[in-house]
């Protein structure tokens, strides 16, 4: 089944919407919004700092929850940036995926974590 964008461009519409209303279009520039991104993005790493594995995969529902709330940080401001550049978010991802099965054919690289130039 082919994704349907639909629900990326209505997000990205309530975005719109969103800043407008609070008049914050102004800040959002693409250096602004990616900063934004890359503080969320540390918010969302701070959970999982100093867990093991296996606590890393098993978290409590108040904890998960926390988490839910930093990765739809990230997505709002991945999508409001990529809004302000002009990026079809959903292409660009579809396209990187064919390029990354490029550069790991999976007979190749099946059980392993190794770069690209490393096999």
């Amino acid at each position: 089944m082919m994704p349907d964008s639909s629900d990326l461009l209505l997000l990205r519409d309530k975005l719109r919407v969103f800043a407008g209303a609070r008049d914050w279009d102004q800040f959002h520039s693409p250096k602004n919004l990616s900063m934004a991104l890359m503080v969320e993005v540390a918010e969302l790493m701070e959970h999982f700092q100093w867990l093991t594995e296996t606590q890393s995969g098993n978290m409590a529902a108040d904890k998960k929850a926390a988490v839910a709330d930093e990765l739809a940080d990230v997505l709002l401001y991945l999508v409001r940036l990529s809004d302000k550049l002009g990026v079809d978010l959903l292409g660009a991802a579809l396209h990187k995926l064919e390029k990354n099965a490029v550069k790991y054919p999976a007979d190749q690289v099946r059980g392993s974590a190794k770069k690209y130039s490393e096999y």
